[in-house]
């Protein structure tokens, strides 16, 4: 039963995303009371199949992985779904198409998208629980005993939904007798056999090269998969990814979402809608207000304009409403807790995050995004650059009006160096596990936070 999941979930999957185009396109022509057409009915639902498996097989949409979470399961079929919306289009109007109306398709992928998320949802959901009842395991053991190796193990006990039966460590270490060492590296071989085991995961530190090549030899013989744990404290905070030159794999150290052309034409299109949103709809009448305010209240221009860095440490215009008296330390000087410059209407507007409003206008012309790592100016990304380990690595995406740090606790003053590293050290967390979800999630906490009053605000 081990290998239940990985030879019939795809089939599980693809049957289910038939049986919805078909389900769909049904539904769609009921609803619209188009004319009982048989062959147009199969024509549209040939069309609509093979649109649909050149965009999963361009995605790899079935390609789910055990541990796979159900809601990146249902984004990974939503990115499909938009995919497959874009070619539909692009098809119907290449070809001429028209005998389908508007309303019809709007429908079909309405109906279209509920049903493959749906289904994926319940078939994920249905596994876990058959998984939970001990079903469809797959046996695993570990070769060493470190601390990735006992974080592995508890991952095992408490995910039992993800259906891994852990049965015990082998390890040459004498000094540890730890609880569920049963065994020498020497043993594993046949432990392996009798017990049917289905994965070993491998210390590379606790083993030569001699163990190692004969563990994978091993392995192949015998068709167990083998895996290895990264070293204590050796990249634990990075994802990799491997690519193929030809036949040449090679290592990726640092894999990011929005590299994915889908994952962008996602964040973009959402920056656009948004920032248009807040610019005809809000910015259109308070900036008028807020900039009489301004004039009556300190000489100076109403907006204030700086150079900073954005992606691949290019440098753009940021806009702000002026919130300090005109000052030659602008550029220079992060502002503080009572800082003398900050004018009585800028300590009102910054504590309500107004003077950052004009940063839509740079998120609709693609200098920013509205969620990512805040830019900083030249002079302050220069120090903290002395001060965070890895800080230019916050230049591979946009900056954004908000962001993780922002929400986390990490917005405005950094006098001291924990904050700085702690700032950054969200940053990159979040441009290695970015998700649609995930910006919607920071935007919630930071409306939230300035309805309630953020501490760090002033």
């Amino acid at each position: 039963m081990a290998s239940f999941y990985s030879k019939y979930i795809r089939l599980v999957h693809s049957a289910g995303d038939v049986a919805a185009a078909a389900l769909s396109i049904f539904f769609a022509f009921e609803l619209c009371k188009a004319p009982n057409n048989q062959s147009l009915y199969l024509y549209s639902l040939l069309f609509s199949l093979t649109g649909w498996f050149i965009c999963t097989s361009l995605l790899g949409t079935y390609k789910i992985f055990r541990v796979a979470r159900r809601l990146k399961v249902a984004f990974t079929a939503l990115k499909a779904v938009l995919l497959y919306i874009i070619l539909t289009e692009a098809g119907l109007n290449i070809l001429g198409i028209h005998s389908v109306s508007r309303n019809t398709l709007l429908y079909h992928y309405g109906i279209f998208a509920g049903l493959v998320v749906g289904w994926r949802i319940v078939v994920t959901t249905g596994l876990r629980i058959y998984r939970r009842k001990g079903y469809n395991l797959r046996k695993v053991v570990i070769a060493g005993h470190n601390e990735m190796a006992v974080e592995l193990q508890r991952f095992f006990k408490s995910h039992p939904e993800f259906g891994y039966k852990f049965l015990g460590f082998f390890s040459d270490n004498g000094k540890l007798k730890k609880d569920g060492v049963i065994g020498s590296i020497s043993g594993i071989e046949e432990f392996v056999l009798q017990n049917e085991v289905d994965e070993i995961y491998c210390c590379p530190d606790e083993l030569n090269k001699t163990e190692i090549k004969r563990l994978l030899d091993f392995a192949d013989d015998h068709l167990v998969r083998i895996k290895f744990l990264p070293e204590p404290n050796s990249y634990t905070h990075q994802r990799f990814k491997v690519d193929f030159y030809d036949v040449l794999p090679v290592l990726m150290v640092r894999n990011i979402p929005l590299d994915d052309a889908v994952n962008k034409f996602i964040k973009r299109a959402f920056d656009i809608f948004f920032s248009l949103f807040v610019i005809v709809f809000i910015l259109s009448w308070l900036l008028p207000l807020v900039a009489i305010a301004i004039k009556i209240d300190s000489r100076g221009p109403v907006f204030f304009k700086q150079i900073r860095s954005g992606i691949g440490n290019k440098n753009f215009e940021c806009y702000k409403l002026r919130s300090m008296y005109v000052n030659k330390d602008a550029n220079k000087l992060l502002a503080k807790r009572g800082d003398s410059r900050i004018t009585r209407v800028g300590a009102f507007i910054r504590k309500t995050s107004i003077d950052e409003l004009p940063q839509f206008f740079n998120v609709f012309l693609g200098h920013m995004s509205i969620v990512g790592p805040r830019p900083h100016m030249l002079k302050l990304g220069e120090e903290y650059a002395q001060v965070a380990d890895k800080y230019m690595v916050r230049h591979f995406i946009k900056p954004g009006i908000t962001g993780l740090s922002q929400v986390r606790g990490y917005r405005g003053d950094t006098t001291y160096s924990y904050q700085i590293r702690g700032r950054v050290k969200l940053d990159i967390f979040y441009l290695e596990n970015w998700s649609f979800w995930l910006d919607m999630k920071i935007i919630f906490y930071t409306v939230y936070n300035v309805i309630r009053g953020d501490k760090a605000a002033f």
